[in-house]
């Protein structure tokens, strides 16, 4: 979902244009202190900020950047924007949140699976070394032998992803 902050009267044809070139929802707020709610409420990929509502409205501009979340800011002027433009830039800031978002989801991924190895690491070497604890009851031994089988699985599991 988009947020489309502006309070002149080509929101609603703005907001149109955005949906049908992206395929998202948009919602309009009319001032930062409507869309700082509305970003407080729910979550959004854009946020369109009118460069003259930021300009008019200075005190509200730190508590709506508050809430972004991991919305991507697009600041357009209407004066020398025209939809087309418009459209344009939001489009190539959705395709570059979603780059970031992938590199970011990579490397979160690699350093879990690091992490995760190194504990899978500890576990199979503790597994190994009470199998040769002398004198295990078979019972025993049965269940390391489980729980070495379920760390090999995780790590194999690890590896795929």
């Amino acid at each position: 979902m988009i947020l489309l902050v502006t309070p002149i009267d080509r929101g609603n044809k703005w907001a149109a244009a955005l949906q049908e070139s992206t395929g998202e929802g948009v919602v309009v707020a009319e001032s930062l202190h409507q869309a700082a709610a509305l970003l407080r409420s729910d979550s959004y990929l854009a946020v369109v900020l009118d460069q003259h509502i930021l300009e008019t409205e200075p005190d509200e501009i730190d508590t709506a950047m508050q809430h972004l979340g991991t919305a991507i800011p697009v600041q357009v002027n209407p004066a020398i924007s025209g939809l087309d433009r418009l459209v344009r830039e939001v489009r190539v800031a959705l395709e570059r949140r979603k780059r970031e978002e992938i590199v970011a989801r990579r490397a979160a991924a690699g350093a879990l699976r690091s992490e995760l190895n190194d504990t899978l690491t500890a576990l199979t070497l503790h597994c190994e070394l009470a199998q040769e604890v002398p004198g295990l009851p078979a019972a025993a031994a049965e269940q390391l032998q489980s729980a070495h089988a379920l760390v090999k699985k995780i790590r194999s599991q690890l590896e795929t992803v």
